[in-house]
């Protein structure tokens, strides 16, 4: 969700204040998705990287982030929709983790769309991680390094319990991944979109998602194999 620093620049204010309207675009595309049967939205909320930003910056995220969480159950609550996160989260603030985990649990019989908060993440350190996951079961004699492939890599990342993104949405123009979902981009479709973060509504949702149904998807194939699937 890039694109709230630029936007509060253009409006001659401190980068927070795009943070604070970047809150808007979030409950705007997270209910455009659930109305049209989206079952999985994931938003890269704070990466590891981001903890490098000034200080005072990433406290008022850190603040924002349990404000909004707060404020916005009833939303999840009225759209059957249940949050759920990923990354290092034992890295966020006690406070911040303890309303994530509240709001987590409040929504977690809901049966729509799964809101998944990318948050503390990085795919770099969630990648290292499953592999001393999976270097530790070797060492412990209970998978062998023949017994290694893609299913098993799936199986100790953050996201096991997701699907792979059909499409991922590109706020602000900026053309790079910036280390999300790695492995589980391999084949996903890309929208790069100018639209900064703040100023991203359900119309622009709903280019990205109809740009996206033009699209054929051959996972290696040709386009002759696909017809024929």
């Amino acid at each position: 969700m890039d694109g709230n620093g630029r936007w509060a620049r253009q409006q001659g204010e401190q980068r927070v204040f795009g943070h604070h309207h970047g809150v808007r675009a979030v409950r705007d595309t997270t209910e455009g998705c659930a109305e049209i049967g989206v079952g999985f939205l994931t938003l890269y909320a704070f990466s590891t990287e981001n903890w490098n930003r000034p200080k005072e910056e990433v406290d008022a995220l850190m603040e924002l982030l349990v404000q909004t969480i707060s404020k916005e159950i009833k939303t999840l609550m009225d759209n059957n929709i249940s949050l759920k996160a990923i990354g290092d989260l034992e890295s966020l603030p006690r406070k911040c983790h303890d309303e994530l985990n509240l709001a987590i649990a409040t929504t977690s019989s809901n049966t729509g769309m799964e809101l998944i908060l990318a948050l503390s993440y990085s795919s770099r350190w969630e990648i290292t991680k499953a592999v001393k996951e999976i270097a530790e079961l070797v060492k412990g004699g209970k998978i062998s390094t023949e017994e290694i492939n893609e299913q098993v890599i799936s199986n100790h990342l953050c996201t096991k319990e997701f699907p792979d993104p059909e499409l991922m949405i590109r706020t602000s123009g900026e053309m790079r991944i910036s280390n999300f979902l790695l492995w589980q981009l391999a084949y996903t479709e890309l929208y790069i979109t100018p639209v900064l973060w703040p100023d991203f509504s359900r119309e622009e949702l709903y280019k990205a998602i109809l740009d996206f149904q033009k699209r054929e998807r051959r996972f290696g194939m040709t386009s002759e194999q696909v017809k024929i699937n």
